[in-house]
């Protein structure tokens, strides 16, 4: 997690400016949302499902810290794209995805190239159903950022794996053509990658 400068004692804080505040609250939620990743990671290694369940509500108390101290990041200094799209992060954690896209575009209007919100936003599609638009994340990002592009990928590729056993709102012509695609998508990046690392490796 991209963290700023400007720590400061706690006397210093009480005089600063609200950018400075904001910094100063905006480092704090990464520290908290590194736990809450942490946290959400090990409930995801759990066999048993009562641990598994501790954890994922150790994760979710710890991501609604985060999103109090990002929030107010905002409210100090509402041109911090980086916090508006952490407002968006932890509400798509907390499967809040419409107050997610709202914080996602937020960022994306003040930073319109930011590719960190953009794969964020093509998950929070991918958990409202919304592939028509998850796939244009993934293509924007497959141009510009291959290394985000890649986890978006992944992502979608797991969607197609759960709903498989549970379409959960998704007619399945739409299920079977998003997995189709994302299968296209998975072999012409496997095989570009492949070209990539052949080029790098070639001597002239």
């Amino acid at each position: 997690m991209p963290s700023m400068g400007g720590g400061m004692s706690s006397g210093e804080s009480s005089r600063a400016s609200p950018e400075e505040q904001a910094i100063i609250s905006y480092n704090t939620g990464t520290q908290v949302i590194e736990k809450a990743d942490d946290l959400l990671a090990d409930a995801a290694r759990q066999t048993d499902a009562k641990k598994q369940k501790k954890e994922n509500d150790k994760a979710r108390s710890a991501y609604a810290s985060a999103l109090k101290k990002f929030t107010k990041a905002t409210q100090l200094d509402p041109a911090m794209y980086q916090a508006w799209n952490y407002v968006g992060y932890c509400n798509r954690r907390l499967g809040n995805y419409e107050a997610a896209l709202t914080a996602y575009d937020r960022a994306l209007t003040l930073q319109p190239n930011y590719a960190e919100a953009i794969e964020y936003r093509g998950h929070a599609y991918l958990g409202l159903n919304r592939l028509g638009e998850a796939k244009q994340a993934y293509l924007t990002l497959f141009s510009s950022n291959r290394k985000l592009a890649a986890q978006l990928l992944t992502a979608m590729q797991a969607w197609v794996g759960d709903h498989r056993g549970n379409a959960a709102g998704v007619d399945g012509d739409s299920l079977a053509a998003f997995a189709s695609w994302v299968n296209e998508r998975s072999t012409i990046a496997s095989q570009t990658a492949s070209l990539t690392r052949e080029g790098a490796s070639a001597t002239w």
